[in-house]
């Protein structure tokens, strides 16, 4: 076999992003095969990923990719173990490339034995591995259909896909909103009407565990005790709660010597503030309950309604870790 070519080693470097050595060595392996040399530089990122298969890959790109009619997104996430990685220009095109063919596939499974280059997108992720040296593993998959899909991505450590039920005018805006509010509060859910009892149940009995305890140790100390609420989500608050609650309200109201024609003034208020004590559940997991976050005066479903006939389909988000 004649020397290698300098152009051949260029040629091999740009289509699996090794190094020159590693190119020029696969080459000289493979006796200038270059379909073989390919193939030794996956052996090597099989033996890297082997023996780094129990490292943890918690740093990465998150990303997202829209399709040109807005009706279809994908949001993924190339994890590897370290930021500098993470932030070389390389890593992330290779994130954007696996995202445009995401966007054609249904699910991860597909998405994994999907043309890439020759080879599935499973074996370019072992190649890779070993050109980077790094654990390497598609750790989120996420897809959105709908008739408007929009999406917003948080550096790279959080992106996040939203669905409309209708093409609105600025649904660009309103999805994009949307978006950044499940990014920043981390909703997981809809509407609170979408929690089983069962679980509302179990969480209302964890949480105001974990307050009385908080309690205990803040009545030691002498400071002001945690509200102890009775309940967690609107989901409880039946109509019957709700009127015994205004009645106790009120009662407390006259007992403080208020005057009775102004409790009709306070009570809203008072009401307002019971509905916000014991529905943290819903405020932290119901995208549509919880405070817009660019105007906390009103909550998302209301922020919605500011836009004419449309509903939020669905949302989806991933995130580093």
């Amino acid at each position: 076999m004649g020397a290698i070519k300098a152009a051949d080693v260029a040629t091999l470097r740009r289509q699996t992003g090794a190094g020159m050595m590693d190119c020029k060595n696969a080459l000289v392996e493979a006796n200038g095969d270059f379909d073989a040399a390919i193939d030794v530089l996956r052996k090597k990122g099989q033996k890297v990923a082997a023996k780094r298969a129990d490292r943890e890959a918690s740093e990465g790109v998150a990303t997202t990719k829209i399709n040109a009619d807005n009706t279809a997104g994908i949001a993924i996430v190339l994890a590897c173990e370290t930021d500098f990685v993470a932030k070389n220009d390389s890593f992330k095109e290779l994130t954007s490339q696996f995202a445009d063919i995401a966007l054609n596939h249904k699910d991860k499974d597909s998405f994994m034995t999907a043309d890439f280059g020759g080879m599935t997108v499973a074996e370019k992720l072992i190649e890779q591995t070993g050109v980077i040296g790094e654990k390497l593993e598609l750790s989120a998959f996420e897809r959105v259909e709908a008739p408007f899909v929009g999406s917003y991505i948080h550096g790279v450590k959080i992106a996040v896909l939203v669905g409309l039920t209708n093409v609105v005018e600025k649904s660009e805006v309103l999805a994009k909103d949307l978006a950044m509010q499940v990014a920043s509060m981390g909703a997981t859910t809809l509407s609170y009407k979408d929690f089983d009892a069962e679980f509302v149940a179990s969480e209302t009995q964890a949480r105001i565990a974990v307050i009385e305890k908080d309690n205990e140790e803040l009545a030691r100390l002498g400071k002001t005790l945690k509200n102890v609420p009775q309940y967690i989500s609107m989901s409880q608050l039946t109509n019957e709660v709700m009127a015994e609650a205004e009645q106790t309200v009120k009662a407390a109201l006259i007992a403080e010597g208020k005057p009775e024609h102004i409790l009709d003034k306070i009570i809203p208020g008072k009401m307002d503030r019971y509905i916000s004590d014991n529905t943290t559940l819903d405020q932290e997991m119901c995208l549509l309950d919880q405070d817009f976050i660019k105007d906390e005066k009103q909550s998302v479903s209301d922020y919605i309604k500011t836009y004419s006939d449309v509903e939020v389909s669905s949302f989806k988000r991933v995130s580093l870790g």
